[in-house]
């Protein structure tokens, strides 16, 4: 197989740190920095290896670099009136979203987050249809392929979704991508926190276009996607009050990077956020914003407050905390993601051991011990 200079230069130097044991630290344009355990190792920078392989609009695939610009994937898939429905985050330069977008494809399967319509359209894991990786023996390896059942085996594209780069290098990926939708509209409604969960409830029982939902602070807001003429007797069934489409597009883009008022974090203060069954009531543990028609909830710690809360309370309710973003390095010192019952922890020891046995990559990112 012919490798290209710059995926050759990612091999060379994964080698170079296998003989030298030097860690490593996986990186594009650092938009996640901020996500998981402390950060360790010198930097592998993936953005030299960037450029669109193949892109098939009849087939609804394409082919991608790890290294290659989030935005620009995005631009050129907009061309063909096509788009990453998982609606992936960028986490734009700061968090006031002033700065440009540095988020990269690679990042974006590491990472493994997903915006706004997860919960009705599926998860970045869903989307990625094969992938290339480069383990922590400096082999180049090749995993499914461009289409959707290509499968015999353990799915290796799929997990590497959120799997952080402790794995090893993403190179290459395949993602299945969709036309955008015919309409769309956003509806809001005054309601408290029980009424939102209830009425949300309720909806997911009954034959709507239901995209993306958001609650806080006395608000629930709605987005209907799909056929016109679905949209059109949804907004009349549900009543409510109808945004305008580019108010709405600014409260979706704001909610998906984390650049809504919500997300300001000040000195000292932490954010959770809970996965949960979408039944689950209302938790009453600190400033809440409600996604995913229920199923994610995010809470706001304040200086002080023990992670991840209070531990009777979540205890009563089946889901996984994390907490995501700190002011204060040393409250991840308490752990970032809930642990790991010891078979699960078992699996992903024996999987970190087989792709990268010298523990090369992204040190302690997901688990202190692996």
């Amino acid at each position: 197989m012919q490798v290209e200079p710059a995926l050759q230069e990612l091999v060379a130097r994964v080698r170079a740190a296998l003989d030298d044991q030097t860690p490593l630290r996986i990186r594009g344009g650092g938009s996640k920095d901020f996500y998981g355990q402390e950060l360790q190792g010198e930097i592998l920078d993936t953005r030299g290896y960037t450029g669109i392989v193949s892109h098939e609009p009849s087939e609804l695939v394409v082919t991608v670099r790890a290294g290659t610009p989030l935005a620009e994937l995005e631009a050129a898939l907009a061309e063909h009136q096509q788009y990453l429905s998982f609606e992936p985050p960028h986490f734009k330069g700061d968090t006031a979203g002033g700065g440009p977008s540095l988020a990269t494809v690679g990042g974006m399967v590491a990472s493994g987050l997903n915006g706004p319509a997860r919960a009705s359209v599926g998860a970045v894991r869903d989307y990625v249809l094969g992938a290339q990786l480069l383990n922590g023996k400096a082999e180049l390896l090749t995993f499914g392929g461009q289409v959707m059942k290509n499968v015999a085996g353990y799915d290796v594209s799929r997990l590497l979704a959120g799997s952080l780069g402790t794995l090893g290098v993403i190179t290459q990926v395949s993602l299945k991508v969709l036309p955008r939708a015919v309409a769309e509209a956003t509806l809001t409604f005054e309601l408290d926190e029980a009424q939102a969960l209830a009425r949300l409830n309720a909806w997911a029982g009954q034959a709507l276009p239901l995209n993306a939902s958001c609650w806080h602070g006395g608000a629930l807001m709605l987005r209907l996607r799909g056929a016109r003429a679905a949209v059109d007797s949804a907004c009349a069934k549900l009543g409510g009050q109808r945004l305008d489409d580019a108010q709405a597009m600014r409260l979706w883009q704001a909610l998906r990077d984390q650049t809504a008022p919500f997300f300001r974090l000040e000195d000292g203060e932490a954010l959770l956020r809970l996965s949960v069954p979408d039944t689950a009531p209302a938790l009453n543990l600190g400033p809440t914003l409600i996604e995913w028609h229920g199923a994610q909830r995010w809470i706001k710690f304040g200086p002080g407050q023990a992670f991840p809360g209070d531990a009777d309370r979540l205890s009563e309710i089946a889901g996984h905390a994390t907490l995501f973003r700190v002011t204060r390095a040393q409250d991840k010192a308490r752990g970032v993601f809930t642990p790991l019952a010891a078979p699960l922890g078992r699996i992903h020891r024996e999987l970190k051991r087989q792709f990268d046995p010298a523990a090369l990559f992204n040190r302690g990112r997901m688990y202190p011990d692996f």
